[in-house]
């Protein structure tokens, strides 16, 4: 009996407007699990770029730090990003969130001019260089646009600015719909829109699990 497929899952806080996209991570954990996979969760140890009051939408003037604040999700299981080893794992996730692009990068503030959190641009390239596939739902994409550029084939959904964004940082973006998936097979990146649409929360969970699924394919499982 083959091993379960091995899943690094990096978070970048908790909640959609300066951490994690909680149901992306969480549906994203399920389609992983229900499809056979294992999960390890990850995430940054570092300030977050601040904290939004998700009742009011505004700064609140409070400093969090995002693997404390990641590990809500992740039930107190998980590891800081700076000793992921891509040789433990086959595949590396990333649910969107604003976190993505304001503590993974500083995407949300510089647009295509932004900075790389170095833990996070070292685990991208680590797998990239292993030939190993990664995923990026919602905004995440934007981030992979920026380590990977080279022409790599990704999507953020249909916003014409977003798009115009991670085409500067030398991706080439590919309009998708509700729990569509685009596929990189040169790079081996799977990017779904997620909640870059207006979306209900069973079309986040096709599109964490059509991420999965394609994932999985791009192991040959």
């Amino acid at each position: 009996m083959s091993a379960k497929p091995r899943f690094a899952v990096v978070l970048s806080g908790c909640g959609v407007y300066d951490g994690a996209e909680i149901h992306e991570a969480v549906l994203t954990l399920l389609a992983i699990d229900r499809l056979g996979g294992s999960a390890q969760c990850f995430a940054p140890d570092r300030a977050q770029m601040h904290v939004v009051n998700h009742l009011t939408g505004e700064p609140s003037g409070e400093s969090r730090n995002v693997l404390v604040e990641s590990a809500r999700i992740a039930r107190g299981r998980i590891k800081d990003l700076a000793g992921f080893k891509p040789a433990e794992f086959d595949a590396l996730v990333f649910p969107g969130g604003f976190g993505a692009a304001k503590n993974l990068c500083s995407f949300a503030v510089d647009g295509p001019d932004c900075s790389v959190d170095p833990a996070t641009e070292a685990a991208v390239k680590a797998m990239a260089a292993a030939g190993k596939p990664i995923g990026a739902l919602c905004i995440a994409p934007a981030l992979m646009a920026k380590v990977l550029g080279d022409g790599v084939d990704l999507t953020i959904g249909d916003d014409a600015g977003t798009a115009q964004a991670v085409e500067a940082m030398g991706a080439s973006h590919k309009v998708a719909g509700h729990g569509q998936v685009v596929v990189d097979h040169k790079h081996k990146l799977v990017t779904s829109p997620c909640y870059m649409l207006d979306s209900t929360i069973s079309q986040i969970a096709d599109g964490a699990e059509n991420t999965i699924k394609a994932l999985l394919a791009l192991m040959g499982k």
